[in-house]
């Protein structure tokens, strides 16, 4: 946006100074105020500078006045062989259109100009205003002139005519009152739309090298993602994302900081997986070279057991094992831990057996004998006379 003042307060002269084009007339600075010369029929002055667009206005202060042609122009070429005009006549306010040095009345405000008057004229697309002392007095739509960023004054050359104040600028669409506006915008140099003055615009956003948008200002956005050379995906800001994992050079999965991720686990070198950070694993055991599983961690593991060179098998650690026995050189078993054992006996060399437990009860009671003292029996050996048949002394045979 373009702007352009002059107070004219700076030492009488004949040379206004480098910011004005005197197109035609000599005009002065006399008593800090601008003047359009002696005599010499009309005249024409405008600024050095242009203003950056088509939509622009001029105003001007009536310093001193008289009845003659005076006013102030906008959207107008170099010589103002075409714009529009509001001028002054002694008698009343016209607006004027300017198409190749033809001028054309476009509407009117009756009223003398008066010393003090602060004259404004304004061009926005078609539509043409005229402002006195800041009160819209013409408003017209007109589109002969569409182009033109010049601005500057038109007067008759008389020593009774003074300006003073002269300012310009791009004109900004602004409200009346309470009305509304629709937002507008222009476009920037790095693709951002900004608004014009307090109107609202749609977020826009920006592409960075690394491919990620940014809004404009504080305007939200939906959530983005780089992806990093480790193929995770990181939010921009603050924004939620789904959790994503990684996978290490051991095959286990690791969350994107705090994201949650189902339990996995690692393979060592035994055979054994073991959990990753907290997450819960069902138990597991490594088989030791003694043929016995250990449990893996704080795990639980139904009780094993190892087998021993001398035929016995132990529990591992605290587990509970079924009483078990060995059987010693002598051909007894001998109770393990402090189980109980059903008595056992060995076989001596005499052919005795021996009980091998000291809680064998023996029963003492009165001693067998099969020689009981009692009446004797008729005489076994009774005394008679022999048989013939018995033994008798003869002849020899």
């Amino acid at each position: 946006m373009t702007t352009f003042s002059d107070n004219f307060n700076r030492a009488d002269s004949t040379n206004l100074g480098a910011n004005w084009v005197e197109v035609s007339g000599d005009w002065s600075i006399v008593s800090n105020q601008l003047s359009p010369g002696v005599s010499g029929g009309t005249v024409v002055l405008r600024a050095a500078g242009a203003m950056a667009s088509n939509d622009n206005w001029a105003q001007t202060t009536i310093a001193a006045t008289t009845a003659v042609s005076q006013g102030v122009w906008c959207r107008g070429d170099t010589t103002l062989d075409n714009g529009y005009l509001l001028r002054n006549n002694g008698s009343n306010w016209a607006l004027f259109k300017v198409v190749s040095g033809a001028f054309t009345s476009i509407g009117t405000y009756a009223a003398a100009a008066v010393a003090g008057d602060v004259v404004k004229v304004q061009a926005v697309g078609s539509t043409i205003k005229a402002f006195i002392n800041g009160t819209e007095r013409i408003s017209v739509t007109d589109t002969a002139v569409t182009t033109g960023t010049n601005v500057g004054i038109r007067s008759e050359a008389n020593t009774g005519l003074r300006f003073d104040d002269f300012s310009a600028a791009d004109a900004s669409v602004s409200v009346s009152g309470d009305a509304a506006l629709s937002a507008t915008a222009t476009l920037s140099a790095a693709g951002i739309r900004s608004t014009g003055g307090d109107a609202s615009v749609t977020a826009t956003a920006t592409l960075s090298a690394s491919g990620l948008r940014t809004a404009a200002g504080n305007a939200a956005l939906s959530a983005t993602a780089s992806l990093t050379a480790s193929g995770v995906r990181t939010t921009s800001g603050d924004t939620g994302l789904t959790a994503v994992a990684t996978l290490a050079a051991d095959g286990v999965r690791a969350t994107s900081t705090g994201a949650a991720l189902a339990a996995s686990a690692v393979l060592a070198a035994s055979g054994t997986v073991t959990t990753s950070g907290d997450a819960a694993l069902t138990a597991t055991a490594g088989l030791a070279a003694s043929g016995q599983r250990s449990t893996a961690g704080d795990a639980t593991l139904a009780a094993a057991a190892a087998f021993t060179a001398d035929g016995q098998h132990e529990a591992t650690a605290g587990a509970s094992l079924a009483a078990i026995a060995a059987l010693a050189a002598a051909g007894t078993t001998a109770l393990v831990g402090g189980a109980g054992l059903t008595a056992t006996a060995t076989l001596t060399a005499s052919g005795t057996v021996h009980s091998a437990h000291d809680d064998v009860d023996i029963t003492v009671g009165a001693p067998y004998s099969p020689w009981a003292a009692a009446q004797p029996h008729g005489d076994p050996w009774p005394t008679s006379s022999p048989h013939s048949t018995d033994w008798e002394v003869a002849a020899p045979w």
